[in-house]
Parts: structure tokens; C-alpha cells; sequence
């Protein structure tokens, strides 16, 4: 396995960890439908809250979460659509990025609760 893709698998592991720690309940990780895929779904509260984990050995070339762009951000609010209405939820949902920048010397965790809204 590449090695970015063994640093994106520890850097899930890390946020599932940390949410954790916050007291969200994990629900689903890596959820896949079609062609989507949220990395982290949890209950915060009375929220459903879909996770987009992010993570980089550095920042040299921006901030990971950087990397949740405008076509990103319509992607995970389609399949957030498709998870509530597959699993009739019925609770606020949230999004919310883990941006984690993770390498021999460095471990730091951003969490960017109501990362992005929905366009109404």
C-alpha cells in the first residue's frame, strides 16, 4: 500500500479516536453508496454529523482542510442526502472536517465543527 494511503488510513483512525473522546457515537466509517463516500458518520447530541477527514504529513502546500473545496463539499451533502434517505434519519445534520497533519515529528488535530452548510 502507498504510503499517503497508509497516512490517510492512520489519520482516520486518529480522528475516530478524537471524536470519540468528544463523546460522539461513531455510527459508520468509510460508508460507500454508489458514487459516494463520507469517512465518518457519528450522533454528536441530537445530530447526525458526516465527517471529512483530511490529513497531510505537512502543510507546507496549505492546510489539509484546504482541500475540502466547493465540488468536494456538493459531493458530501449528495451522500449525506442518500444516507438519511436510505436510513430514514430524522435528526439535523451536520458537517463537520478533521484536518490532521501527521508525520515523525507532529501530531496536530483540527476539528472544524459546522465546516460547511448545505446551499438552501
Amino acid at each position: 500500500m502507498a504510503n499517503h494511503n497508509l497516512l490517510g488510513i492512520k489519520g482516520e483512525q486518529l480522528a475516530q479516536s478524537f471524536l470519540k473522546q468528544l463523546g460522539y457515537s461513531i455510527i459508520e466509517v468509510n460508508w460507500r453508496e454508489q458514487k459516494f463516500e463520507i469517512d465518518i458518520i457519528a450522533i454528536d447530541g441530537n445530530e447526525i454529523v458526516f465527517v471529512e477527514v483530511k490529513t497531510r504529513g505537512t502543510a507546507i502546500f496549505g492546510d489539509p482542510e484546504e482541500a475540502v473545496n466547493q465540488k468536494k463539499q456538493n459531493h458530501l451533502i449528495e451522500g449525506a442526502e442518500c444516507y438519511v434517505n436510505e436510513h430514514n434519519i430524522d435528526l439535523e445534520g451536520r458537517f463537520d472536517v478533521v484536518s490532521i497533519i501527521l508525520n515523525a515529528n507532529q501530531e496536530e488535530i483540527k476539528h472544524i465543527k459546522n465546516a460547511f452548510y448545505p446551499e438552501v
